[in-house]
């Protein structure tokens, strides 16, 4: 899977170990900042990963930044976006199961690295549930989404 990750200047020191862990799986990673701990502003970054996303570029997305929260708001303000933040195994994966969430956004304040790399295998191993209730839900999502 062709996967992109984003961060604030909060969440750099943290990405690198995602990536690591990203690779070591198998996955290609698309790297769009930041790239130090120079501040940084959260919504600019959320932005290239959802465009990457959108665009087809990669098939789900990660953001890092201090809490999550932020980069989960921005990311959604994005049509197209499905972005949850899992600092838990069980949200990670179900988030994808249930929700279809294209961009997982972990907190580096919030998650040590053990955890993250956890966060990051189940929210790849998991897959969109074929169950119609499911489908349903998430289809009124996306026209929410169109509607406005």
């Amino acid at each position: 899977m062709r996967l992109v990750i984003g961060s604030d200047h909060a969440g750099w020191p943290l990405k690198q170990t995602v990536i690591d862990h990203i690779r070591k799986l198998g996955h290609e990673i698309i790297d769009v900042g930041s790239h130090d701990d120079k501040p940084v502003d959260f919504p600019d970054i959320a932005r290239a990963v959802a465009q990457k996303v959108t665009s087809g570029e990669a098939a789900r997305g990660i953001m890092v930044c201090g809490t999550g929260v932020g980069a989960s708001i921005a990311a959604n303000k994005m049509k197209g976006i499905r972005a949850a933040v899992c600092h838990d195994v069980h949200s990670a994966h179900q988030s994808v199961e249930h929700d279809d969430v294209n961009v997982m956004c972990i907190g580096a304040q919030i998650v040590g690295a053990w955890l993250a790399v956890d966060l990051v295998s189940s929210y790849l191993s998991a897959e969109f549930s074929t169950d119609e209730d499911f489908r349903r839900r998430v289809e009124k999502l996306r026209v929410m989404d169109e509607q406005g």
